[in-house]
């Protein structure tokens, strides 16, 4: 199926979640936040929170600094 991650059309599996789709990107060990159709997805929702075709979808990094 087709979604948007951060303004770019992506193909991605049918019936995937967030989990997925941050595991497919290698940043489970990264410090981000998800948000889905401008909704915050909590960290502890990705695995249930399910993507649908044409979902906007943006992911961003927590960048630390001093």
């Amino acid at each position: 199926m087709h979604i948007e991650l951060n303004g770019e059309r992506t193909d991605i599996p049918d019936a995937a979640t967030v989990a997925d789709l941050v595991s497919r990107l290698e940043l489970t060990q990264r410090r981000i936040a998800v948000e889905v159709n401008e909704d915050v997805v909590p960290r502890s929702r990705f695995g249930q929170h399910h993507l649908h075709p044409e979902d906007r979808v943006e992911i961003i990094h927590a960048i630390g600094g001093g």
